[in-house]
């Protein structure tokens, strides 16, 4: 059994800056824990990055979003410094401009991974994404989002998203 671990956007922005919100800081221990764990069991690790230019506003999200984030350079798009200081060289850090990752997918689509697991933010946004981006790559593989490793600001789109990962066979866990 082939394992990877997706850290999904666990940045700087989406905890204490342009979109950050009350409690995403608490999942820094628990995923750093998790990240501990898939290596200690032989697991990969693939980190990926909300990724912006400085037009985002003129970008479709930005058009929908108005809010700059996650603007590559800028403090916002670095990881949260306690999730930062566990990437080891060799690891995967994807740069997405998007909810979803094509090159998440592409990876995947030629692994031979078959258990995966996402965590990170936002649960009703791009672990969602990516989450359906994994099943579709690799649709023998379990694909799992854990309760306790994502946020939302908003519960209903927390409670909202977790029930479409499970309409679409991927396990929502403890």
């Amino acid at each position: 059994m082939k394992k990877l671990l997706v850290v999904v956007d666990y940045q700087n922005d989406f905890i204490d800056g342009a979109l950050g919100f009350a409690g995403a800081e608490k999942l820094a221990p628990r995923i750093a824990a998790r990240i501990a764990e898939a290596r200690a069991n032989g697991g990969d690790v693939i980190f990926t990055l909300d990724t912006h230019g400085g037009d985002y506003l003129t970008t479709s999200e930005g058009k929908k979003l108005p809010i700059p984030h996650c603007i590559k350079g800028t403090n916002g798009h670095k990881l949260y410094p306690e999730i930062a200081a566990l990437v080891r060289d060799g690891d995967i850090v994807i740069e997405k401009p998007s909810f979803g990752s094509t090159e998440l997918y592409d990876r995947l689509r030629d692994s031979d991974y078959t258990d995966i697991e996402l965590c990170g933010l936002v649960t009703d946004i791009c672990v969602v994404s990516n989450a359906i981006l994994a099943k579709t790559a690799l649709p023998e593989a379990r694909v799992s989002v854990a309760k306790s490793l994502t946020a939302t600001a908003d519960k209903s789109k927390y409670d909202a998203a977790l029930a479409i990962l499970a309409s679409v066979q991927i396990d929502v866990v403890e």
